[in-house]
């Protein structure tokens, strides 16, 4: 026999302060399924019919081998997959693009905009992809290929990174992975550099990269110092990612 359940059960004590919630192991982002965004989905994908049309054009006017070669190029190309693939799945609701994904690619193209427009539009002799010898006039289709890869597809991906995506997705740990890439294209284009003939006039496709006038010190020191901005860059991407307001609230 089991014994009698009493009447009157004493209270227990009460907790002292607040009661304290444990994080849960789970994150939401796992429990809430996104949502379908289509006009999300058509902003990325005009984004990236822009990036796309820009590196097409490029390579019309020049030639493949040299115009793939550029690191604006190849940053805009990676900019028009990572949009393509970032419209597919906001118009079928799945989940976002990992985040260190899609910051490496606004870095790079952010990067190449802002070498473009500080330290290549106003050299002399004048900067091209294709190797023309004047300056590309306005509107015309080198000048206007020029604008969509360093203007226009960068100002909207950084539009869109920051109108149609959460904040603090960015991690600081992230920033040391991101400088992977512009290495590895230090490495290709130091050794496309040794493998052309000394004189190809595509060898050294951007005057503070160029050995044969600056001399491999110096030409480290100006790639140290642009990985050392690049670095910067990077860190300030997150930054602004953790102080801006999140402008959804639903998963794009």
């Amino acid at each position: 026999m089991t014994a009698p359940i009493p009447r009157d059960i004493p209270d227990l004590p009460a907790v002292p302060g607040p009661p304290l919630l444990l994080p849960s192991p789970v994150p939401a982002t796992a429990v809430v399924a996104p949502v379908r965004r289509p006009v999300v989905a058509l902003l990325r994908l005009l984004i990236a019919l822009a990036a796309a049309a820009g590196v097409t054009l490029e390579i019309l006017l020049g030639t493949p081998a040299r115009t793939l070669s550029y690191f604006g190029i190849q940053a805009t190309a990676l900019l028009a997959i990572v949009m393509l693939m970032s419209a597919s799945r906001a118009w079928r609701a799945r989940r976002p693009l990992p985040s260190g994904m899609t910051g490496a690619t606004h870095l790079y193209v952010v990067i190449a905009a802002l070498v473009y427009h500080l330290m290549l539009a106003r050299t002399t002799p004048p900067f091209s992809m294709t190797g023309a010898t004047t300056i590309p006039e306005r509107w015309h289709g080198s000048w206007a290929t020029l604008q969509i890869l360093h203007t226009l597809t960068p100002t909207a991906a950084v539009l869109d990174w920051l109108l149609l995506t959460p904040a603090a997705r960015l991690h600081l740990r992230q920033t040391v992975t991101w400088l992977l890439c512009p290495l590895a294209y230090l490495a290709f284009y130091l050794i496309r550099a040794a493998v052309l003939a000394p004189t190809d006039p595509t060898r050294y496709l951007y005057p503070f990269l160029d050995v044969a006038a600056h001399g491999y010190r110096s030409t480290l020191a100006n790639a140290l110092l642009l990985g050392l901005a690049i670095y910067a860059l990077a860190v300030l991407l997150v930054a602004v990612d953790h102080t801006r307001p999140t402008p959804v609230r639903r998963r794009v």
